[in-house]
């Protein structure tokens, strides 16, 4: 069987790489052209077998900085710094902030190690007429890849420009908010960490920012409805510095900020194929959907849907078909899809930081070992283990969750408060009395 891949990001390499593991041969279509930013930049703990697996997280580690962490901070004065666990012997209690394009170099020349083929090529498809397969490379891909027939599937790993999502015209499923975002790299912009490596997530205005501390910068971004971009300036560079500015702790902690980096914008990454598959041909990462960014789990689902393609498909022992693997294939992938939408809702409309004050509250008085404090400390054990993509699929810690906002949040302690505004632009807040609530 010969496996055609068209794009080499994360996705299409690590895919390769597991097909060479098993001997199989694949050829990986790649124009070489990748821009100087992308986002993607921190990891989360699940990613951690899978740079094990393929044989990079030494390498990776020597270009990234270490990630212990995470923060969630609000405009008044709520935050909660939490630290990753162990929760099972295959992954660790931490991961990595990566500069993207470093990391996507490591893991080509990984897939080029292992022996797979790449052809330096823009590959261009067309619908088929065959009753073998939908879509097909056309002649000038198979002339420049030197390719005597056509692959037995082809794989769509063409992320944000979902090639045979396109050519197929096919339906897709958006998300609820209609966001735009702007990032750049800096020097001398406090990133505010209370654990190493934290990734620190606020609140802001019509939407959030991150800041994500990488080896040699600070990371920074903002995601805001589309609506109110235009009113703080006409450049993705005017929107992001004026943002910055127009946050109180955003603009204390970059006061001395110089940017080293041109300022990246991303649209439209709240998406998911409604088909994954068809005959001969199958979608990959961020050509099958995007996952919104709050919690970084994109690079992560760019290597899990590769493991599972590889796992239902590839492997012969978990089907009796390959239509059979791409059905499980994409059940899998549409059920990572619902839980990270799931999670991630909760930080948009409020209830996980307003969880964390009615944790705060019912603990207040509480002693070491009251079932209080231990009922705060099972919920935070089920946040993390979520958000570190070790049991984000997992149906009772969903559960635990839903059953937790609903009787812990009360009128006194509103999710409202706490929620993630579209379309408004609000005066600058005052910070003058900052509390940190620490979550360790």
């Amino acid at each position: 069987m010969l496996v055609g891949i068209i794009g080499a990001g994360p996705a299409g390499c690590a895919l390769s790489c597991f097909l060479a593991e098993r001997g199989m041969q694949s050829i990986v279509f790649d124009n070489d052209k990748r821009p100087d930013l992308l986002v993607g930049e921190s990891l989360v703990p699940a990613v951690m077998p899978y740079l094990r697996r393929l044989g990079i997280e030494s390498e990776v580690a020597q270009i990234s900085a270490k990630k212990y962490g995470a923060a969630l901070r609000h405009p008044n004065g709520q935050r909660v710094d939490f630290k990753f666990r162990h929760f099972n012997r295959h992954v660790p209690n931490y991961s990595y902030n990566i500069p993207r394009p470093e990391f996507d170099r490591i893991l080509r020349h990984r897939a080029e190690a292992m022996g797979v083929r790449f052809a330096h090529h823009r590959a261009k498809v067309d619908a088929s007429l065959s009753t073998d397969r939908e879509i097909q490379l056309s002649e000038s891909s198979l002339e420049a890849a030197n390719l005597s027939r056509h692959p037995d599937i082809l794989v769509d790993a063409t992320g944000r420009h979902r090639l045979f999502s396109r050519t197929l015209k096919l339906s897709v499923t958006e998300g609820k908010r209609d966001d735009v975002s702007y990032f750049a790299h800096y020097d001398s912009f406090d990133s505010d960490v209370a654990v190493e490596g934290q990734v620190v997530l606020s609140v802001i205005d019509s939407g959030w920012s991150w800041q994500i501390p990488l080896k040699n910068a600070l990371s920074v971004g903002v995601v805001i409805d589309k609506k109110v971009a235009p009113r703080y300036g006409n450049t993705p560079e005017q929107r992001l510095e004026n943002i910055i500015d127009a946050d109180s702790v955003l603009s204390h902690s970059g006061r001395n900020r110089q940017r080293k980096s041109k300022v990246m914008s991303y649209s439209n990454y709240q998406l998911l194929s409604e088909k994954g598959f068809g005959k001969g041909w199958v979608l990959l990462g961020d050509a099958y959907g995007f996952v919104d960014p709050m919690l970084s789990p994109g690079l992560f689902m760019a290597l899990e849907s590769a493991a599972l393609l590889d796992k239902y498909v590839f492997s012969k022992k978990w089907v009796s078909s390959i239509d059979a693997g791409f059905e499980r294939y994409c059940n899998d992938v549409n059920h990572w899809h619902e839980s990270w939408d799931k999670v991630i809702e909760y930080f948009y409309d409020g209830r996980l930081l307003g969880l964390f004050e009615a944790g705060q509250n019912v603990t207040k008085n509480a002693s070491r070992w009251s079932p209080n404090r231990l009922l705060e400390w099972h919920i935070r054990r089920v946040i993390s283990s979520m958000v570190s993509g070790t049991a984000t699929r997992s149906a009772y810690n969903q559960q635990a969750l839903y059953y937790s906002c609903k009787h812990l949040l009360s009128e006194d302690i509103s999710a409202e408060d706490y929620k993630i505004k579209s379309n408004i632009v609000n005066s600058m807040i005052s910070k003058d009395n900052d509390i940190c609530f620490d979550q360790h």
